[in-house]
């Protein structure tokens, strides 16, 4: 139904939809103002609670500062994670959109890969209930592999928001964290015997929070050009480089217009250079109508892993190596989007992947 140009959602509409509705909210509402309402409530309780209360959030802020190096280690161990990855909350948020992970080739359970995600959309969905999650049957799909996706660093300096982070297996983007995760394998606090894991699959999103700038309907900007440092971490490791191509993030909003050199798209850069996230305005849906609001649209996601793309282990690469390898990789890259558009955009035909610095 629509009125004064607003589409409505019907009245009566299965519990379990209103649900995944639910979860994905949920989702963009933490993302969104998580760290701000963490810090809000640590200063309220620290100035202004009962002093039992004071000296509780004084001891969570000293452990905090005492654990503070868990990101750059490894993350939490399976036993913490596990509860959280397989919440039923997970499977609402997978099956609203809904989200697939596609294997295109099986990866052996013993080696340790880095997988190259693209592209980052506005909040990065199909990664995060593909790989942060079991929501899209993960475990399964890639038995033997301890999943670890990779987000800002100062999340997990930001109070609650960490536990949250942490309960499913994110670590830190810093190279201290890359590397640790590459040149190790999990630990028996990693897996229990009943759900035994041998190597890692470290995710991260190549082009980052700037690349969220970039994000309109049906059209596909990554930012990879300039972007080498993977490149690098994985030579230095020996890690094979995994492509991975989520189809349909981009589809999930719209957001205002910022052209480079618009005040807004100034006043945004400004903000992501100082904080790392990158304040978009976001045009999606909401609860009860499906014209604007915050909640991402019903569109699904086909998250692709591609085969993966092997290298030497280089202790110090040269540039010349560097830039060899990024010119395999991004031929790689290329091929999947290629081969596997027609199967999951309409009109394929007329879109292309644009490469950007």
């Amino acid at each position: 139904m629509k009125l004064f140009g607003v589409e409505f959602a019907p009245l009566w509409i299965p519990l379990e939809r209103r649900l995944q509705t639910l979860s994905a909210a949920m989702w963009i509402l933490i993302g969104a103002f998580g760290p701000m309402v963490s810090w809000l409530i640590a200063i309220s309780v620290l100035l202004f609670s009962a002093n039992w209360l004071r000296l509780l959030m004084f001891g969570y802020l000293v452990f905090v500062y005492l654990d503070r190096d868990v990101r750059l280690r490894g993350g939490r161990g399976k036993w913490f994670t596990l509860p959280c990855r397989n919440s039923s909350w997970w499977h609402y948020y997978c099956g609203y959109f809904p989200i697939k992970l596609v294997k295109t080739v099986d990866l052996d359970p013993s080696r340790n890969y880095l997988f190259c995600a693209f592209p980052h959309g506005l909040l990065a969905s199909g990664v995060t209930g593909a790989f942060a999650t079991n929501g899209a049957d993960c475990a399964k799909i890639f038995p033997g592999l301890d999943f670890r996706v990779l987000t800002l660093d100062q999340h997990f300096l930001t109070p609650f928001l960490r536990e949250y982070i942490l309960s499913h297996g994110a670590c830190s983007c810093d190279e201290q964290s890359i590397n640790y995760l590459l040149s190790t394998k999990p630990t028996e606090k990693d897996g229990p015997t009943k759900d035994p894991v041998q190597g890692r699959a470290v995710v991260i999103i190549v082009g980052g929070a700037a690349e969220a700038f970039k994000c309109k309907p049906r059209t596909y900007k990554i930012l990879l050009k300039r972007r080498k440092g993977f490149i690098r971490l994985a030579l230095k490791n020996g890690s094979p480089l995994v492509p991975v191509f989520s189809f349909g993030e981009t589809d999930l909003y719209d957001q205002v217009d910022n052209p480079e050199g618009s005040k807004l798209r100034a006043v945004q850069e400004f903000i992501k250079k100082h904080t790392g996230i990158a304040p978009v305005v976001p045009i999606g849906r909401g609860f009860f109508q499906y014209t604007f609001g915050l909640i991402p649209q019903r569109s699904p996601i086909h998250v692709v892993v591609g085969s993966p793309m092997e290298v030497p282990r280089i202790p110090n690469p040269t540039k010349e190596q560097i830039e060899k390898y990024h010119a395999k990789f991004t031929e790689k890259l290329t091929e999947l989007f290629e081969e596997h558009k027609s199967k999951y955009l309409e009109d394929h035909e007329k879109i292309t992947l644009m490469l950007e610095d």
